[in-house]
C-alpha cells in the first residue's frame, strides 16, 4: 500500500510538474485565467489517467486507462474549480509567479495529477496479476471420464476402426 501511495506521488508530481514547467518556460505563463486552468487540468487528468494506475501500455489495459482518463478530465476539472473556489492561499513563488493556489500552474496542476495518480494507484491492486500467478501455480486437475471402461474402449476401438479404414483407402 505505500509503494502504491509513493508511486502515485511521484506520477502525480511528474505529470502536473511537466506541465506546469511547459506553461512557465515553454509558453512563458507564470499565472492563467479561469479558461486556460479548467483545459490544462483537463488534459492533465486525461494523461494522468493513461499513465497512473494500469497504464494504456499494460497487457490489457486499453479499456480501463480509456475509462480512467476520461474520468481524469471530469475529476481535472473538478479539482480545478475546487482549488480556484475554495484554496484562497496567496503565495509569492517569485520567478515562478504569485497569486492564489488556483492560478499558479505551479502548483495547481500537480496537485490535481497527484491526486489523481494517488487514487488510481490505490484502486489499482494489481489482482488480475494475482489471479493470473495462482492459475499458473494451481496444478492441473485429473480429468475423471463419467463413463465406465466399457464405454471408453468402445471408443477407442472405433477411433482405431477409423484410422485402419483411413490408412485403407490411402493405400488403394
Amino acid at each position: 500500500m505505500l509503494k502504491r501511495l509513493l508511486l502515485g506521488l511521484v506520477k502525480g508530481g511528474l505529470v502536473g510538474g511537466a506541465f506546469a514547467l511547459l506553461m512557465i518556460h515553454g509558453f512563458g505563463l507564470n499565472a492563467f485565467g479561469a479558461l486556460l486552468a479548467y483545459i490544462l487540468a483537463v488534459v492533465v487528468g486525461v494523461v494522468t489517467g493513461l499513465v497512473a494506475g494500469k497504464p494504456i501500455w499494460a497487457k490489457d489495459a486499453r479499456i480501463e486507462a480509456g475509462l480512467k482518463a476520461v474520468a481524469g478530465a471530469v475529476v481535472g476539472a473538478l479539482l480545478m474549480f475546487a482549488l480556484r473556489s475554495w484554496a484562497n492561499i496567496s503565495l509569492d513563488l517569485g520567478a515562478y509567479g504569485n497569486g492564489v493556489i488556483g492560478e499558479l500552474p505551479i502548483v495547481a496542476l500537480p496537485m490535481v495529477a497527484t491526486i489523481l495518480a494517488l487514487f488510481y494507484e490505490v484502486d489499482n491492486t494489481g489482482a488480475t496479476a494475482a489471479a493470473a500467478a495462482e492459475a499458473e501455480a494451481a496444478p492441473q486437475k485429473a480429468r475423471i471420464a463419467d463413463g465406465s471402461s466399457a464405454e471408453q474402449s468402445l471408443a477407442d476401438a472405433l477411433l482405431e476402426d477409423d484410422a485402419a479404414e483411413e490408412r485403407a483407402r490411402r493405400t488403394r
